[in-house]
């Protein structure tokens, strides 16, 4: 009997534990495209209007592309509401991040141009439907760090989240695409504001567009990513190469950096966690790419809830082949009068780092439009608990692909003076394109080396 009652002990433990980390419920799911979007933010507008109701997103042709692939501003006859300034701070600090109001602080000259709300994120009915599919059949491994039941849908592991951890992972296994390529420059500007671009040609691959990709293999795969430097000449023809998967615990991220001075494929642990990623100047972590990318095992996730914010939404004009590289950026942040804010839905996040764990960030938080998932802002904070970066990405629609993405991301050091842009391609020749051929072996190492040749 006591031995029974032991069992039934460990057996409810076991059924409870399995409930926190279990799928929804039918009847949850269905509210997928009712009362939420398809991707599970509220359908409703909110309370005064100022944030309308989800219709849809922009349709495919919302406006002109051209042959490069850069994209017409569909609201270009909008006109600011009002100006957030340094003067009139707190009547908006409600709305703002702690990275925010901290750049206002530390530049009296930065300024925030607020916009009518337009919830213009959409995907294709069958990622839509791949969402709906997660809802039902994916559920958190018990150490949190991977997923079970993922491999059906491979898009938006927990469109109805139920935990901070589950949040972060729907930004991780966001639609971007399928199979991507894009040269994008980089830029750290000095306290001066003088700098050096760097200029990359980018590609990220997802397993179900990689035929020739080993099934067993694919099951834990994430993406596989490879990114060549091709100016300045000094860094040219240096290759990194990362192969990112689910439970990257169980299977850590594998990476490899190609030299082109020593003419050498070496493998690279340091891209990884809190490793400085390649001629970011010190100024942005491998994690901080992509405003957060990698394994979320380092951190406690705790889900604050939701909260109305102003973001950088609808950022056409910022990424437009008529605004210069020299027109965005400025000494200590980039030119305030070029991005659009709007007022949107955000899902809150705290990441706090683990005792016994390492990572130069002690504390973050992530602000997660509920339209896209995409990570629009963070907070990030030292060991001492003071805010030290504070990160944006310039949110925008690509409506001809039905992508929800950014025009690029920058990170301010609000301690140094000095930030990172990266993914710029104003002055490129094309902007992302999408649907690019590619097989598994175009992310192997000898792939790296024939890349690596200037």
């Amino acid at each position: 009997m006591k031995h029974t009652r032991k069992w039934l002990g460990i057996l409810s433990l076991s059924l409870l534990a399995s409930s926190v980390l279990a799928a929804v419920s039918p009847d949850e799911a269905a509210k997928l495209g009712s009362s939420l979007t398809p991707l599970g933010g509220e359908k409703a507008g909110n309370a005064d209007g100022s944030i309308p109701a989800w219709n849809g997103g922009l349709a495919s042709g919302a406006a002109k592309v051209d042959a490069g692939g850069f994209l017409s501003d569909p609201y270009a006859s909008d006109k600011p509401l009002f100006t957030i300034t340094a003067q009139n701070l707190e009547q908006y600090r409600g709305k703002l991040s702690a990275g925010q109001q901290a750049l206002f602080k530390r530049y009296p000259d930065y300024s925030m141009r607020i916009y009518p709300s337009h919830r213009s994120a959409a995907v294709p009915p069958a990622i839509a439907a791949a969402a709906k599919t997660s809802a039902l059949k994916t559920s958190l491994l018990d150490s949190g760090n991977g997923m079970q039941n993922f491999g059906e849908s491979r898009y938006y592991a927990f469109p109805i989240p139920k935990n901070g951890l589950e949040v972060i992972w729907n930004h991780l296994t966001r639609y971007r695409g399928g199979s991507i390529k894009r040269a994008s420059i980089q830029a750290t500007p000095q306290v001066d504001g003088s700098y050096t671009l760097v200029r990359m040609e980018d590609e990220v691959a997802f397993p179900e567009r990689l035929a020739d990709l080993d099934a067993q293999r694919a099951e834990n795969t994430l993406l596989f990513y490879k990114s060549k430097i091709t100016e300045p000449a000094r860094l040219a023809g240096t290759v990194t190469l990362v192969h990112d998967t689910i439970d990257q615990v169980k299977e850590p991220r594998e990476a490899w950096i190609y030299n082109a001075g020593q003419r050498r494929v070496r493998r690279a642990p340091q891209v990884a966690y809190d490793g400085p990623r390649t001629s970011a100047d010190g100024l942005q972590t491998s994690d901080n790419f992509d405003m957060f990318s990698g394994a979320p095992d380092r951190y406690d996730w705790k889900l604050v809830g939701k909260q109305e914010m102003y973001i950088p939404y609808n950022n056409f004009h910022i990424a437009s082949p008529q605004v210069k590289y020299a027109d965005i950026l400025r000494a200590g942040h980039i030119n305030p009068e070029l991005p659009r804010y709007e007022l949107h839905r955000v899902w809150v996040v705290d990441a706090t780092l683990k005792p016994g764990q390492r990572n130069i960030y002690a504390k973050r938080r992530f602000y997660l439009d509920e339209d896209s998932w995409q990570i629009a802002a963070s907070d990030l904070y030292d060991g001492r608990g003071q805010l030290w970066r504070a990160g944006e990405a310039y949110l925008l629609q690509n409506y001809q692909a039905q992508v929800p993405f950014y025009a690029f991301e920058a990170l301010y050091d609000l301690i140094a003076g000095r930030y990172i842009v990266v993914g710029m391609a104003n002055e490129e020749k094309n902007w992302m394109q999408y649907g690019v051929p590619v097989k598994a072996s175009d992310y192997g190492t000898a792939a790296l080396r024939n890349d690596g040749v200037r």
